[in-house]
């Protein structure tokens, strides 16, 4: 075999008509179904609670976060990873933001202005970063297991984050960061908040599914050893793709300190777990190789909107999770079922 045909092969079939991208849209499809059927059944439940401009524009702004963790989930799982520290590093760059702008104005931080906000940005961002930098370094060269890496870093960031403030959370927040992307509107009502989630997740999309660095990803969670064989720099990739989970955990530590004018610790140890499945429930293959950002889009929403047309019709919380496990069992099954029928032909 050639080395193009090697190339050919380990990208996972994504070119026009072929059997990965028919796989991709036929998850998105089926996946797409549930998230409607849920809508549905909860306007008819509740027309005049559910089915309004209120529910819909809350669901938007409590899902941002969690869409961005997701983005950089879809990447890992489809090179066949795992990063279980996304929650933690997205809980310490929250708090190394927040005590770089508390340092930077003496413990006053509520009346800061634009420029400690962005030295506090740059903060989260680099903080993010460098965890996924540690983790990317770990897996890809020193080739330790992605599970035991991220187990590993999920609780020396988290201790990490407690130790910044004496495990107390941050509360000295710039107002004019909780007011304008907190809070803030734009374009015909949109919150902020919301739309720098959809930026970020159409860049997302744009980079996995439009340029080398996306096929690449794929090609690496389709087949390591052959992506080798065809010329593509697994180790340097994956390191690559880490950084980049860990980069969108800064922001998403960002935006959550924006929103909540809190670090909130407790309200994020379970993120990763949320990331995964979303991811997961969105048809991104725990065997790697398959995954689309639209069907993450959609897997964040199907939690979202359970747990929002649940509390709507007074249903108590704990059905809530009992659904969102057998939907994340299903997917995983009928990938399951996919995986054997097309390796079967």
């Amino acid at each position: 075999m050639t080395k193009t045909e090697v190339q050919s092969s380990v990208e996972g079939g994504f070119g026009k008509r072929t059997p990965g991208r028919r796989l991709v849209a036929a998850n998105t499809f089926w996946i797409g179904l549930v998230l409607l059927a849920l809508i549905v059944v909860f306007t008819v439940l509740a027309p005049g609670q559910f089915a309004t401009l209120f529910t819909f524009q809350t669901l938007l702004i409590e899902t941002s976060v969690l869409l961005v963790l997701s983005v950089g989930m879809t990447f890992v799982i489809i090179t066949s990873g795992i990063d279980l520290s996304v929650g933690s590093v997205l809980i310490f760059s929250g708090m190394m933001c927040g005590r770089t702008m508390e340092w930077l104005t003496g413990g006053n931080a509520g009346s800061a202005g634009w420029g400690v906000i962005g030295i506090g940005l740059a903060a989260a961002v680099v903080s993010g970063t460098l965890w996924g930098l540690l983790n990317g370094f770990l897996i890809a060269v020193a080739k330790i297991p992605p599970l035991i890496v991220t187990l590993g870093t999920m609780g020396a960031a988290l201790g990490a984050a407690y130790l910044l403030n004496n495990g107390s959370d941050v509360r000295s927040v710039p107002t004019a960061l909780n007011r304008t992307l907190g809070y803030g509107t734009s374009f015909g009502g949109i919150p902020n908040l919301v739309l720098v989630a959809a930026v970020i997740t159409l860049i997302g999309g744009w980079l996995l599914h439009t340029t080398r660095f996306g096929r690449y990803t794929y090609a690496v969670g389709s087949n390591a050893e052959a992506a080798r064989r065809a010329g593509i720099g697994v180790t340097a990739h994956l390191l690559k793709v880490y950084l980049l989970t860990g980069f969108l955990a800064g922001i998403a530590g960002f935006m959550s300190l924006a929103y909540y004018a809190s670090t909130t610790i407790t309200a994020h140890t379970t993120d990763n777990l949320n990331a995964i499945a979303a991811t997961v429930m969105g048809g991104t293959s725990l065997f790697g190789g398959v995954g689309s950002v639209l069907g993450t889009v959609i897997g964040v929403f199907i939690p979202a909107v359970l747990k929002k047309g649940f509390n709507i019709t007074q249903v108590q919380d704990f059905w809530q999770m009992i659904a969102v496990g057998a939907v994340l069992v299903a997917a995983v099954w009928f990938d399951q079922r996919r995986r054997r029928s097309r390796n079967s032909r």
